[in-house]
């Protein structure tokens, strides 16, 4: 399967002498399952703030990488890691207060219902778990995610991420619902339509004799076209969802930890309070810790009834890095700088689409934004190729984005939480450099 935004054979004439070595060694030792980014992939080196280096000291201005949400190689995580290292690593049977410390911060986070945590490695091992306590609680099976949905690569997650593509079916316990667009289904009618969506997908999964355990939604909608507005849309889809049975399950791997400004979590701008909450990518900035936050009677039958033990998941040194991340963010309020920059990028990024008709829409919420780019605005047909050239453009010109949607033409822009005016400035400045170029 082609990955959007990916490197392929066809391109690799244009590459230097070491970079298809380095590309041979990395299909012959590593298989097929690897993509790279860009038409020209990148060989990165360094990374120090929102800036990434590659091998021949060129920098780039980070828009896309999420994981490192306060900087690459920020001082006080490396540190944290650093002292803890040096101390203790092992797993969750021991006591040690570094796991109870963090937790208790990071619960404090959250509405007084979720009060309980456990911690995975990774975001997919989140939603993984909290399916199982999900059915475990339900006695249900059946999951409804969005039509280009990603929550992961376990068996059971990947079987509910369409957006693998065809290579990896979905599950027959999966039903998918239109993705909430207001673009192309109007503001005022995504509430509706969403809730609509989803009690139609119940229904079909009890015709199918399978009894629905859960609603697994992301707090913005990225694969699917970085989805967001208006707030609050998700309420009549949680409500109906609720109203037959299911756990309401929201995903902020991506829009989690500030990312929307406004608040910590993506689910507090539609005013609801999930059952689970999953989290992971940017958790550690880096270090691999992820979790699945959850409200105890719903934990109950699966903690007693279930044995589960995550090795290396909650580990003292991921749990120091992952408590200085929050203590950056909060200490110095990174959800205050997210809201201010993004209003602002978001302002600098509506006024290119008043004098360039293949902007189509801008929308996001604090640092989490999506630029669909349309051949016609009228018939709003997606500009695919365009999109591809607009990305590897910018590439070029040293700063890093992706694309994302059904048909790969919304620009994906999730910049470090750090990012300042004169970084949204530069964004808007070369994006309209390539824009220009298009013609």
């Amino acid at each position: 399967m082609t990955m959007i935004n990916g490197f392929t054979a066809t391109d690799a004439e244009r590459l230097s002498a070491t970079e298809r070595a380095l590309i041979e060694r990395r299909e012959r030792t590593l298989g097929p399952a690897y993509r790279l980014f860009y038409e020209h992939p990148l060989h990165i080196v360094r990374g120090e703030g929102v800036w990434l280096y590659d091998a021949d000291g060129k920098r780039y201005l980070d828009a896309y990488n999420n994981v490192a949400s306060i900087g690459h190689c920020h001082p006080q995580v490396v540190n944290a890691l650093h002292a803890q290292a040096q101390v203790l690593n092992t797993h969750t049977r021991y006591l040690h207060e570094g796991i109870l410390d963090y937790a208790e911060k990071l619960l404090a986070t959250f509405p007084p219902a979720l009060n309980q945590v456990m911690f995975t490695c990774t975001g997919s091992e989140a939603n993984d778990l909290a399916l199982r306590i999900a059915r475990q609680h339900t006695g249900g099976t059946g999951l409804i995610v969005t039509e280009l949905a990603y929550h992961g690569v376990t068996e059971q997650i990947a079987a509910a991420s369409p957006s693998l593509g065809a290579g990896v079916p979905l599950g027959d316990f999966v039903r998918t619902v239109r993705a909430p667009d207001a673009y192309r289904l109007g503001a005022e009618n995504v509430a509706r339509l969403f809730a609509e969506d989803v009690r139609a997908a119940i229904d079909d999964l009890r015709r199918c004799g399978i009894k629905p355990a859960a609603l697994l939604l992301d707090g913005i909608f990225a694969s699917d076209g970085v989805l967001a507005d208006p707030a609050g849309f998700m309420q009549q889809a949680v409500t109906v969802a609720r109203e037959e049975g299911l756990l309401y399950i929201a995903d902020e791997v991506q829009s989690g930890f500030g990312r929307t400004g406004e608040h910590m979590w993506g689910f507090e701008r539609h005013g609801l309070q999930p059952d689970i909450v999953t989290l992971g990518k940017p958790m550690g900035n880096g270090q691999p810790i992820a979790a699945a936050v959850v409200r105890a009677e719903v934990l109950e039958a699966f903690g007693r009834n279930a044995r589960y033990f995550n090795t290396f998941g909650g580990n003292p040194v991921s749990c120091a890095a992952a408590n200085a991340v929050l203590e950056v963010i909060q200490g110095q309020d990174l959800r205050s700088n997210c809201a201010a920059i993004g209003a602002y990028f978001k302002a600098g990024l509506q006024g290119l689409a008043e004098r360039y008709p293949l902007i189509g829409d801008v929308r996001g919420a604090g640092l989490f934004l999506g630029v669909e780019l349309v051949t016609d605005r009228a018939s709003k047909a997606p500009a695919t190729d365009a999109t591809r050239q607009v990305v590897n453009g910018l590439r070029e010109r040293g700063v890093l984005i992706s694309s994302a949607g059904p048909m790969a033409n919304i620009l994906k822009i999730r910049p470090q939480l750090i990012f300042e005016r004169e970084h949204a400035d530069l964004f808007v400045h070369t994006l309209e450099a390539v824009l220009r170029d298009l013609g």
